[in-house]
């Protein structure tokens, strides 16, 4: 798109553009390097949801070929850490290989929860894939609100 204000440079030697050239060349090249992280994890992140039901928190991170053995989930504090590592099953040769798409390496996930929840009541499982967390609110958030009645000031 061609700029409506007036240019001090000409296309060639905008050292804008350039910038921007440059830019997109670095990121182009990064993930062309690390196919690995791109393609199963997503930069190195599972996929996650996470949905607040009147108990709690539900998260649900995709791990699709990663053992429950392989995954690891810690609480400190407010900050929830999910990091785990798919392994390969079985070695190949890279001269009988012809097409390689999956990836396989360690992952990392950490966010911070709006409250922190119980510890003694956390629950996490792993089922076809999908690592689900249970995370309950504490005793003390889910006491219902009470209502408080605006007055005129006198």
């Amino acid at each position: 798109m061609k700029s409506l204000l007036p240019s001090f440079w000409d296309e060639k030697n905008d050292p804008f553009a350039a910038l921007g050239r440059d830019l997109n060349r670095v990121f182009s090249d990064y993930s062309k390097a690390l196919p690995a992280l791109s393609s199963t994890f997503g930069n190195g992140f599972p996929a996650i949801d996470v949905q607040e039901t009147d108990e709690g928190l539900e998260i649900t991170a995709e791990v699709p070929g990663v053992s429950e053995k392989d995954i690891d989930v810690s609480l400190e504090g407010r900050m929830l850490t999910i990091k785990g590592e798919k392994r390969s099953s079985k070695d190949v040769s890279e001269q009988n290989r012809f097409v390689s798409e999956r990836s396989y390496g360690a992952f990392r996930r950490a966010m911070t929860l709006p409250f922190e929840p119980e510890h003694d009541s956390i629950s996490a499982h792993v089922d076809n894939g999908v690592l689900t967390i249970g995370l309950p609110k504490p005793k003390k958030s889910k006491e219902k609100t009470s209502r408080i009645e605006v007055k005129r000031k006198a």
